[in-house]
């Protein structure tokens, strides 16, 4: 055992700790205030991958995270450093990613509070705290490793999402007690959270004699990785299974019991007619309509059994019958168990017709949007971007949606077929965040295709990252739809517009045709990729489009395709009027 009286700095401390936690990738741009940290991360083995922006640096770290079920880590040095990483921290915050930011501060004496005037120097906690899940910084050496611990606590505690530690450069570099360095199960809890038996047999018992039983699942399945425990349950239950726009994907939608949400009105109609609806890791939030009629049932009419690793989740939108505070995979394992003691309560046959009935508007609606597919135009309309990606790339490829009529484009034009296999941000629809999520999906699972669909627009966020993906050798496609404006945007004014243009002459023009700031410029996204080293191509048919991404998987290194698209059939996007009625408060009961 190392005396105590020895001696290691701060960030060889961390170093080690993380190594313990299984750490073996981490994001962020190399500072001197945080040498000794970065320095010793590699020498334990550790890669450190450096984008070109820091919030990169953390869009980077949730989707590794979600990619691989790791913990997603990221570093920020102070001042202007941690100012950059702030939407990143937001974004995978809300998201509900896994990540440890750490970051460096002004040495101690300086800062907490700022002395005044001192360089580089703002207050990360008071402005972090509010955006993370967790954030506290360190005045002492003697007190990183508790502090490192308690942080590494809240990473794994309930609902997952940002957990910030702040060292001070001088802490970091410096003189640091050295510790035995403890093993996870010894400071936290690492194994499933279980639920109580008596809620499991509950949940059984109302599940197995419903007339309709129907699954509702988040992304609690994702962090959970119980992709196998979901079908199984759904299986057994004949039950059919909606998600939120974050857990799509949780069950391959070419399932006989997927009900892939794009299909909004097939979903409405299912959770108005099941009786027991079984709620896994969602919020049950604004694009789930709060879980409110007339989308949902009216709670007298429909039993609601809740499970969520996260207490205060339970109930937050939509009362329980039943509630419980477990790890979504642990349950569904311990329910499939209590189930199959109890199939003889279960009218299988009476399901199968009640499901085949409501499949009827599935297979109905799915036929509607296709026939855009057949839609002559020139150049090509949007579905046939994701459409053609979807016949060319892999079944377990990664998708990543970007944008804002680009990413409904997206979403309602890929079947997702593997589980666990697109990255958005559902929650926040933050635009640029799918250039540096496509590339942590690149470091979780390098031996699998990952391709972004982005909008000209959200591409112009990051698009000097595509240096970071030829520098490490992430061979992602990306797909730029080019209108050349904020599209969705674009469509809002022109609807809101209409009844009041002449109010608004000075801004709209002399013949009040226009919008006002919603048309972009020409980038060729194709030569920009190629001046970064790069491969690019152009597209503007489906005929050009398939050449391109044939020439582009060739290549074997990363790609963008610039794809001209229909700029008024882009702003029609499916589903706008779904959206629009999202954002209106439900009537309720």
């Amino acid at each position: 055992m190392t005396s105590s009286k020895e001696t290691a700095t701060g960030g060889q401390i961390i170093a080690k700790m993380l190594k313990a936690e299984g750490v073996d990738k981490f994001f962020g741009i190399v500072d001197g205030t945080y040498l000794q940290l970065f320095a010793h991360c590699v020498e334990e083995g550790m890669q450190m991958i450096t984008p070109r922006h820091e919030a990169v640096a953390a869009h980077m770290a949730g989707a590794y995270a979600r990619m691989s079920g790791k913990l997603g880590v990221c570093i920020a040095s102070n001042g202007p450093g941690v100012a950059n990483m702030l939407a990143g921290v937001a974004v995978e915050n809300v998201e509900g990613n896994r990540v440890l930011l750490i970051t460096s501060s002004r040495r101690t004496g300086i800062a907490y509070p700022d002395r005044g005037g001192a360089y580089q120097c703002f207050d990360h906690v008071g402005v972090i705290r509010a955006m993370a899940k967790w954030s506290a910084t360190c005045a002492y050496a003697e007190r990183i490793p508790e502090l490192l611990r308690t942080a590494l606590r809240q990473c794994y505690q309930g609902r997952p999402g940002v957990v910030h530690l702040d060292v001070p450069e001088n802490l970091i570099n410096g003189p640091c007690p050295t510790v035995p360095i403890q093993q996870p199960s010894q400071y936290r809890n690492t194994r499933p959270l279980a639920p109580l038996p008596e809620l499991v047999d509950r949940a059984a018992d109302l599940l197995a004699k419903a007339k309709l039983p129907m699954i509702h699942a988040g992304s609690g399945i994702i962090h959970a990785g119980a992709f196998a425990a979901l079908r199984e349950t759904a299986e057994l239950l004949h039950a059919p299974v909606t998600t939120s726009w974050a857990g799509r994907g949780v069950l391959d939608e070419r399932h006989e019991l997927a009900w892939p949400m794009v299909h909004i009105e097939a979903n409405t109609a299912l959770r108005n007619r099941a009786d027991v609806c079984l709620c896994l890791g969602s919020d049950l939030g604004e694009t789930d309509w709060w879980g409110k009629a007339p989308y949902w049932a009216k709670t007298a009419d429909q039993i609601f059994i809740q499970v969520d690793i996260d207490e205060s989740r339970l109930a937050r939108n939509r009362p329980n019958d039943v509630a419980i505070v477990a790890d979504a995979g642990l349950f569904l394992q311990l329910l499939t168990d209590a189930l199959r003691t109890r199939s003889g309560a279960m009218d299988l046959a009476a399901r199968q017709t009640r499901v085949v009935e409501l499949a009827d508007q599935l297979a109905k609606d799915r036929a509607a949007l296709d026939q855009m597919l057949e839609v002559p135009a020139e150049p090509m309309i949007s579905c046939h971007v994701p459409h053609i990606c979807r016949q060319t790339f892999a079944d377990d490829a990664v998708v990543v949606f970007d944008g804002g009529n680009t990413a409904v484009w997206g979403n309602f034009y890929t079947a997702l077929l593997t589980p666990n296999t697109q990255l958005s941000t559902p929650h926040m629809g933050h635009l640029g965040a799918g250039v540096g999520q496509a590339l942590g999906a690149a470091a979780a699972r390098p031996d699998k295709q990952v391709y972004c669909l982005i909008g000209d627009g959200a591409m112009g966020f990051n698009m000097q990252e595509i240096e970071t993906a030829v520098r490490c050798n992430y061979k992602v496609i990306f797909l730029v739809l080019v209108d050349k404006a904020w599209g969705m945007v674009k469509i809002n004014q022109m609807f809101a517009l209409e009844p009041v243009k002449e109010m608004f002459q000075t801004a709209l023009g002399e013949d009040r045709k226009g919008t006002i700031n919603t048309d972009l410029g020409e980038i060729a996204w194709d030569r920009l990729a190629e001046s970064m080293g790069a491969f690019g191509a152009r597209a503007d048919s489906p005929e050009s489009l398939r050449d391109a991404l044939t020439r582009a998987l060739a290549a074997g290194k990363c790609a963008v395709i610039h794809c001209d698209v229909n700029a008024e059939a882009h702003m029609m996007a499916p589903g706008l009027m779904h959206f629009k009625a999202m954002h209106q408060e439900p009537e309720g009961e």
